[in-house]
């Protein structure tokens, strides 16, 4: 531990990219983090994983890690050196940060006072680095280990949401066995739920979030192609109904008294796309309305409904929460998400930022509260 005579700005260690899908997703996350963080009041140790799952030191340069003439960013690409690796000790009374390269004596990058995750997907948003920091007693930014478990897989999510009496959308769950053992019987398995409840059904990776691998099926000629792109992210697979209506967010942020929410946005219809699908979210950015065009008792109803999620699912720091507010009135929830993008364009911090929060004051909390919270059982 650092010397308490000799006052510090606390050190962290930004953590993105990873082995999942969303991998440049997280990238440009990290940028947008890297850039709002205030190097006054903290020390910054940028830490890439790459796809293959190395713990690379990368440069501390945000403006690489963007959107380029449509091309996506990689750690590949930031990663200091081809070979070398970053190494976070388990041992909850040393937290030095060691880097090592073959043929090279290992390096003490110092120690690390907290760590802001922006991986997004498996292998990160998880709880799989959260039970790793856990071992290690180093504080981190967002939801234990439990509700990064629960908001990563949508097939538990919902039914933790239903058992809390939240609304629930109507969904099938597709299980690895049964495609890979009876495929006859899992298809028929959907098509009698699109028989209850109509087509088109969307088809999705259970455990993968950004929309990838998502499929509209508008009819039975679509299914089989649509589940194996579902089941090349993932190969747990959710069916679901459409559900008419618009699509509202809310963002969550935890503060000293508890977890509040922020003016919720609207997605609007994307005309150019099918569904707010991955291009319409990072390439061609659709735009969202923040505030969204909601009366009083509507805004306060999701927000209520919001809160109630992230209590729901036991979330701590931050949550973005996303609805469906049907033709009948009623909302629904669609998902959370335990760790929203921090993309310039994400809705996360613009709800926030309309809320009075702005981006830096909200990267500044989100430290300061996972400083003051301990690890291990709470």
């Amino acid at each position: 531990m650092s010397s308490e005579t000799t006052p510090h700005k606390p050190r962290v260690a930004v953590v993105f990219g990873g082995r999942s899908s969303e991998h440049a997703i997280s990238v440009l996350t990290a940028g947008a983090v890297l850039r709002a963080i205030d190097r006054d009041k903290y020390d910054v140790l940028p830490i890439g994983i790459t796809t293959d799952g190395r713990w690379a030191l990368t440069a501390d340069d945000p403006e690489r890690m963007t959107i380029a003439d449509r091309r996506l960013p990689s750690v590949a690409e930031l990663a200091e050196s081809t070979e070398g690796g970053v190494v976070l000790p388990v041992d909850p009374t040393n937290r030095e940060v060691v880097y090592s390269e073959p043929g090279s004596v290992p390096k003490a990058l110092g120690e690390v006072d907290v760590v802001f995750p922006v991986l997004h997907g498996p292998y990160g948003e998880d709880g799989t680095l959260q039970g790793l920091l856990e071992l290690s007693g180093v504080p981190y930014v967002g939801s234990g280990v439990l509700a990064s478990a629960v908001g990563q897989d949508k097939d538990y999510m919902k039914r933790v949401f239903a058992s809390f009496g939240l609304p629930v959308g109507p969904y099938e769950v597709i299980r690895p066995r049964e495609w890979e053992n009876d495929p006859a019987a899992a298809r028929r398995k959907i098509v009698d739920f699109a028989g209850e409840h109509g087509w088109p059904l969307f088809v999705k990776p259970a455990r993968a979030g950004s929309s990838m691998g998502i499929t509209k099926v508008d009819d039975l000629a679509g299914l089989d192609e649509a589940v194996e792109e579902a089941r090349r992210h993932d190969p747990k697979i959710l069916v679901e109904s459409l559900l008419s209506g618009r699509e509202i967010e809310c963002g969550v942020l935890e503060f000293e008294d508890g977890p509040r929410a922020s003016v919720p946005a609207e997605i609007p219809p994307v005309t150019a796309h099918d569904f707010y699908d991955f291009e319409a979210k990072y390439i061609d950015s659709a735009d969202g309305i923040v505030p969204a065009p909601l009366t009083a008792e509507q805004t306060a109803k999701v927000q209520e409904l919001a809160v109630a999620a992230f209590d729901a699912a036991s979330c701590e720091g931050l949550v973005r929460a996303d609805f469906f507010l049907q033709d009948n009135g009623e909302f629904v929830i669609n998902e959370i998400n335990t760790l929203p993008g921090f993309t310039p364009i994400s809705m996360y911090p613009r709800m926030w930022q309309e809320s009075g929060v702005s981006y830096p004051e909200l990267i500044d909390r989100l430290l300061r509260a996972a400083l003051e919270r301990s690890t291990g059982l709470r």
